[in-house]
């Protein structure tokens, strides 16, 4: 099929893959988006899961027509053209390159993969696909969130001088108990690895992301603090880092340092940015997603001071179309918003933001952190990728795409991925 414009005489078919915790918020955005955005017409036909009574149970709930339990038959479907994949990590690489070749326009959740192998493989299947018109991203959602797309409007409107160091630390303490179950995500035959990957990979996002610049090495260290967990057999052994902390080179000159961990007692969810410049600083903290603190350092001294931006004007990027002034929105709208800006990069025909060249790179800094991590904490370089036109990050950029621009069981794939009827 063609899928450089849309199909003619009918709405995109939508299928997700995944219905647990990243299937419903997105789930959530496929249902509200068209609500509140121009988006072309589409249609929730199929959501995909292991059990065929839970996840009929979740598409009702969530707005899906109808339910499987086979993703290989779903991306065959010729009246499916957008694969929406939010299964965990390990499944990634063999369902993308599977409906890419199908000719599906493919969003998958972050990181783009568990290991550096399979990513690159996704990243080929997806130049080879884009060349047929067929679109990809990665869901770096945070990336959506308003106050931080304006705040990468100030720095590439020079309102910070010269970006010299930044400081981004995600935190979290869902991990914190030691009787917390053993679970996929702590295994890293499933899960790829732990903080570094769920987490940090938000935070090196936003670090590049927000400055313009690239990683081109690293310091890493990896801590595992609670070595087994309570399983249904018993203790079992934790295979990945409970937390990890990084320190980044990067173009420009810029050196940050990243921080992520799931055993941080009393944080939540807390994704905290500060970026300084020679003429002004911004901070942020993602359990305060509607506010923005800058600091003018061009105002006298006696002037000087951080101020709070309450980022919920409709001049602020994506609001105008949500509530009056002052009417803050959370942290589900940011899916909302990635959804809406798919569509739009799928109806005109431009490659959305970020890509999966995008999503590869990131998973370069990520496996020199555990390089470095692996070598007492030596400085790791990370390749540079070898592309012919860099998709990120290259300012200005936010949001990615202007207001104008107003998801069988065959032969298994070979990426060194655990088997779906296993597994999931």
């Amino acid at each position: 099929m063609t899928t450089s414009t849309l199909p003619s005489g009918r709405p995109l078919g939508v299928a997700a893959i995944g219905y647990a915790f990243m299937g419903k918020a997105h789930s959530n955005a496929w249902r509200n988006v068209a609500s509140f955005f121009d988006v072309p017409a589409f249609e929730q036909k199929v959501l995909v899961g292991r059990d065929d009574e839970a996840v009929a149970e979740a598409a009702a709930k969530y707005g899906w027509a109808e339910s499987a339990a086979d993703w290989r038959s779903v991306i065959e479907r010729d009246d499916i053209d957008v694969v929406d994949i939010c299964a965990p990590g390990w499944m990634h690489a063999e369902i993308a390159i599977a409906a890419l070749e199908a000719g599906k326009h493919v969003l998958v959740e972050k990181p783009l993969a568990n290991t550096l192998g399979e990513a690159e493989l996704m990243a080929s299947a997806a130049a080879s696909a884009r060349a047929r018109g067929v679109r990809s991203m990665i869901g770096f959602n945070y990336r959506r969130v308003p106050a931080l797309a304006l705040a990468r409007q100030l720095i590439a409107e020079g309102r910070l001088g010269t970006v010299r160091h930044v400081r981004a630390a995600y935190l979290q303490d869902w991990l914190s108990d030691v009787e917390a179950p053993m679970s996929w995500r702590l295994r890293k035959e499933t899960a790829g690895s732990g903080a570094l990957g769920d987490i940090a990979s938000h935070a090196i996002d936003q670090v590049q992301h927000l400055t313009g610049q690239t990683v081109t090495e690293v310091t890493g260290t990896l801590r595992t603090f609670v070595a087994e967990r309570p399983g249904p057999s018993g203790l079992e052994k934790v295979t990945v880092d409970d937390a990890a902390w990084a320190t980044l080179g990067m173009t420009g000159n810029i050196s940050a340092s990243v921080e992520a961990s799931r055993v941080a007692t009393g944080q939540k969810n807390s994704l905290k940015l500060e970026i300084y410049g020679s003429l002004g600083s911004l901070t942020f903290d993602l359990e305060s997603l509607n506010e923005l603190n800058f600091l003018d350092a061009s105002l006298p001294v006696r002037e000087q001071g951080f101020r709070r931006i309450l980022v919920n004007e409709p001049e602020h990027p994506y609001l105008e179309v949500w509530w009056p002034q002052g009417h803050i929105i959370g942290w589900e709208h940011t899916f909302t918003h990635q959804i809406r800006d798919f569509l739009c990069a799928i109806r005109v025909g431009e490659a959305p933001s970020p890509s999966f060249d995008d999503g590869l790179q990131i998973q370069r800094v990520l496996a020199a952190v555990e390089e470095s991590a692996r070598n007492r904490s030596v400085v790791t370089e990370v390749p540079a990728l070898d592309l012919g036109a860099k998709s990120t990050p290259e300012m200005p950029l936010q949001p990615e795409l202007s207001r104008e621009a107003g998801v069988d069981a065959g032969p298994r794939r070979e990426t060194g991925a655990p088997n779906w009827e296993r597994l999931h």
